[in-house]
């Protein structure tokens, strides 16, 4: 033990994330995934399970990479940019997702689970409209309030 009290911890938490906007719509769009992975499981439908839990695993990545204000370390990446590619392409897959289930359901779980995803994409779509009107190119990022 050094003594030094001056020491930054390693990694910092922003919690103030998790009451903002953004961190509310990820916490819903995680919520709304993991409610579609349930009602899959439920339902036995092996594909539809895969879909929902790799789009819970990225968004979960992206949330703690902001919580853990990672993305401030790691620089290599406009992680904003990342994000809004992730938020669009899932908004467009959980749609088409979330529509076979609507359309072939047999179980009530699949039912549900295809509403869950048309909210989740609802969600994503939402995060990547607000991330395109937030990013701007010829901004430094203090400018555009992306840090």
């Amino acid at each position: 033990m050094s003594g030094n009290q001056d020491e930054r911890p390693a990694v910092e938490m922003d919690t103030s994330f998790l009451r903002s906007r953004r961190g509310i719509v990820k916490l819903a769009e995680m919520g709304t995934l993991f409610v579609a992975f349930v009602c899959f499981a439920v339902a036995c439908l092996p594909q539809h399970i895969a879909a929902t839990v790799l789009e819970f695993f990225i968004t979960l990545f992206l949330l703690l990479l902001y919580l853990l204000r990672l993305n401030k370390r790691l620089t290599l990446f406009f992680w904003p940019l990342v994000d809004l590619f992730n938020s669009t392409f899932a908004a467009v897959y959980l749609i088409v997702l979330g529509l076979i289930a609507l359309t072939t359901y047999t179980v009530t779980g699949v039912l549900v689970g295809g509403v869950a995803c048309l909210i989740s994409a609802a969600l994503h779509g939402v995060e990547s409209y607000t991330l395109f009107k937030n990013i701007t190119f010829n901004k430094s990022r203090n400018e555009a309030g992306l840090n």
